[in-house]
């Protein structure tokens, strides 16, 4: 995938030219993916979405819209936030219907972070750069789940052998947090996610045009190349398995 790819008018191609193919079972996941947040919203309340503004998070968003449903969202505007993602939270709190909610660090909790450990701390070991998620996203995470029964997250088994076996509903954590998670786009391919943010004219994240599927914090998001996994822009100077932040991994 390169940054030069261009259309036959000599225009730049967008993320919905290049990825929109829906899976011949589109139909069918969608139809199970929106029952399973009317579900969610009718046996299951308090519930809320987390959404990080990237392109499943922007469909399920929309599906709650659409749908009317009494569903809440979540974003975690971490202090390290590209551009591009403040302006489409932005957009996103002036013209959804469902209430966006914003959670962010303790300011005084980043600020000890810099001055102890320094600016480019992450970049200097796995356990520092964990450290700074657990400031800029744990700690509020904590806060925006406080009270709630169940949350709606666009994780996928498609984006990465760590997330290959998520399920629909995940139960493991309702013993030990009495929470549960839905994945409604689990079974989702990224084709389909573009198919229906191109069908729906979906409002999302410019940085998906330039090559960022998955788009974090700005110093810990690159563009990535042909034939790079998924995340390879996460985090890219650590090693694979450690390509998460804490969110999505269980205790």
């Amino acid at each position: 995938m390169t940054s030069n790819l261009i259309s036959s008018r000599n225009t730049p191609l967008k993320a919905t030219d290049l990825h929109a193919q829906a899976s011949p079972d589109f139909a069918a996941k969608l139809a199970e993916t929106q029952a399973l947040l009317q579900r969610a919203a009718a046996e299951f309340a308090p519930v809320t979405q987390a959404s990080s503004l990237g392109a499943e998070d922007v469909v399920i968003t929309h599906l709650i819209n659409r749908l009317q449903l009494d569903i809440p969202v979540f974003v975690l505007e971490t202090g390290a936030l590209h551009t591009e993602t403040l302006a489409l939270l932005e957009r996103t709190q002036a013209h959804s219907r469902a209430p966006i909610h914003v959670f962010r660090p303790v300011q005084d909790s980043v600020i000890q972070f810099v001055r102890d450990k320094g600016q480019d701390a992450i970049y200097h070991s796995t356990e520092l750069r964990k450290a700074c998620c657990g400031v800029r996203k744990m700690e509020p995470l904590a806060r925006a789940l406080t009270g709630q029964r169940a949350w709606i997250t666009g994780l996928r088994q498609e984006q990465s052998n760590a997330r290959a076996e998520v399920p629909l509903l995940d139960e493991s954590e309702v013993a030990s947090k009495a929470l549960y998670k839905f994945n409604p786009l689990a079974r989702w391919t990224w084709g389909d996610v573009w198919h229906h943010i191109a069908t729906h004219q979906v409002d999302y994240n410019p940085l998906h045009d330039q090559f960022f599927p998955s788009i974090g914090c700005a110093p810990c998001t690159r563009a990535i190349s042909l034939g790079e996994a998924f995340r390879a822009g996460r985090w890219w100077w650590e090693d694979e398995a450690a390509k998460e932040c804490g969110l999505h991994v269980k205790q």
